[in-house]
């Protein structure tokens, strides 16, 4: 596991880092993106960019220990930590924190629909305030040597989804932000709850891809929807990256096919069997940490979606995965109710 000391030594040593390749990402995820989820992740992909979970400015700051929101394993890099937050010298602080802990990014939530966060000036509620998320983004650049990105929406409630847009992009580009993945759907803060706000209003893919096509020098990136990598491949003739969310958590085997259709190179896992296995020490040493086994393995639940024995595997780590002292010997027998096929990667 990575903490402050050793993410530290490593920059003292003047490592390199090399470029991110942003051309797919996991989405940030509350309560899905967390550090079992991108370990496994990992089992699949190593070229996938993969984000956090939303991490607010007061949890960093005030919250102990500090591992509980920044740790990670060395596996997840590339790794980008989001930030929720807008006052210029937290944001700055935090981000400077999230570079001594050896992350790759940091990205501002300009996105989130909640109540809760719009109370404290988080998320998509900022799209209304371009000034704020410049001033912000101006002195995170200056507190850091990594990317500093931001991650919003195409407007939010009333606004005009070509001149508001454009006018918080040029606020924000002005202040030397040079990457945006943008979710092409409004938010709607007043009368729609965040779950409604997942569907309505409707996709507007083409407003991001004149984005692109009026900033050509920003790395524009695409947000919504997305479930295959067809459709990746069909994003990316328009702008520079895409993130998906739901779909990678929810049917995470299409993780395995992202290395060789988007990357053009082998990924690390030629069957879901030979990616449970591999996760399988990960767990373990988990366990050994305290981890209750479902805590971990809720993240596999979708591996065998649509797989002869991939609702009873999903049915045995439920009932079994959080009783008392439920091991190992858990997720081998939830595995065992699985046929294992001949090695595939089809998605």
């Amino acid at each position: 596991m990575t903490d402050k000391a050793t993410a530290t030594t490593r920059m003292d040593t003047g490592t390199a880092r090399p470029a991110l390749n942003r051309t797919f990402s996991v989405a940030p995820m509350m309560d899905w993106t967390t550090r079992d989820y991108r370990a496994f992740a990992r089992t699949l992909t190593h070229q996938a960019l993969l984000y956090t979970e939303m991490v607010t400015t007061g949890a960093i700051l005030h919250g102990s220990p500090r591992e509980r929101f920044l740790g990670y394993d060395e596996v997840e890099h590339p790794i980008a930590l989001q930030l929720g937050g807008s006052d210029p010298g937290e944001l700055a602080e935090c981000a400077a924190i999230a570079e001594a802990w050896g992350y790759d990014e940091v990205n501002l939530n300009v996105g989130c629909p909640s109540d809760r966060v719009q109370n404290n000036m988080i998320g998509a509620c900022l799209m209304g305030h371009p000034e704020k998320v410049a001033a912000a983004v101006r002195a995170m650049r200056g507190a850091v040597k990594i990317p500093v990105t931001v991650k919003c929406r195409i407007g939010i409630d009333d606004q005009d989804e070509d001149t508001d847009l454009e006018r918080f992009i040029a606020q924000v580009a002005d202040a030397g932000c040079e990457v945006f993945i943008v979710h092409a759907r409004k938010a709607w803060l007043q009368g729609l709850s965040p779950k409604e706000n997942r569907d309505i209003p409707p996709l507007n893919y083409p407003r991001v891809h004149r984005l692109k096509a009026s900033r050509p020098e920003l790395h524009i990136g695409i947000n919504g929807g997305i479930k295959t990598l067809d459709e990746c491949r069909e994003q990316l003739d328009h702008v520079d990256s895409v993130m998906v969310g739901r779909e990678a958590y929810q049917n995470p085997w299409l993780l395995a096919g992202v290395d060789e259709a988007l990357y053009g190179m082998p990924g690390p896992a030629v069957s879901r069997h030979a990616a449970a296995r591999a996760f399988r020490p990960y767990i373990a040493r988990r366990l050994e940490e305290g981890a209750k086994l479902n805590h971990v393995t809720r993240h596999l639940l979708g591996l065998f979606q649509g797989q002869p024995g991939g609702r009873r595997f999903r049915r045995h780590l439920s009932e079994n995965g959080h009783r008392d002292g439920a091991c190992l010997r858990v997720y081998d027998d939830a595995l065992s109710l699985v046929p294992e096929r001949e090695p595939t990667k089809t998605v």
